[in-house]
């Protein structure tokens, strides 16, 4: 039972951490697309756009900033990557924007930091 509150409290934590990031984008022009999209290859937390570009987002919460900044590691990164894909293949009409990769970090007792191209599509 331990692992079963312990996971439904990190789910909540982190859709709230999604909430909060979703908020701080459209504060700053973006509008959101999507949230929690799922595909089977993976889940990217927000997808935004702003005129012709569509940002892939990664949110993290965590006790600090910089523990959030290093829980994004190279395998989620391949596996948003591949979900930007087939995002993008089942909406054609975005295809043409141009991506980016961005990341939020969240954590108690500081503002949401966006970072902007948080990693490329051509890395590793």
């Amino acid at each position: 039972m331990t692992g079963k509150k312990s996971r439904l409290k990190a789910y909540r934590r982190g859709r709230w951490a999604e909430l909060i990031a979703a908020i701080w984008l459209v504060l700053k022009g973006y509008r959101l697309v999507a949230r929690s999209y799922r595909t089977a290859s993976g889940e990217i937390d927000l997808i935004v756009r702003k005129g012709r570009l569509i940002v892939f987002v990664e949110v993290k919460a965590r006790t600090s900033l910089d523990i959030a900044q290093t829980a994004i590691n190279h395998r989620q990164q391949q596996r948003i990557r591949q979900a930007a894909a087939v995002f993008l293949q089942r909406n054609r009409k975005l295809s043409s924007h141009d991506c980016r990769f961005d990341a939020i970090l969240i954590a108690p007792k500081h503002w949401p930091r966006h970072i902007r191209d948080a990693w490329r599509e051509s890395s590793g």
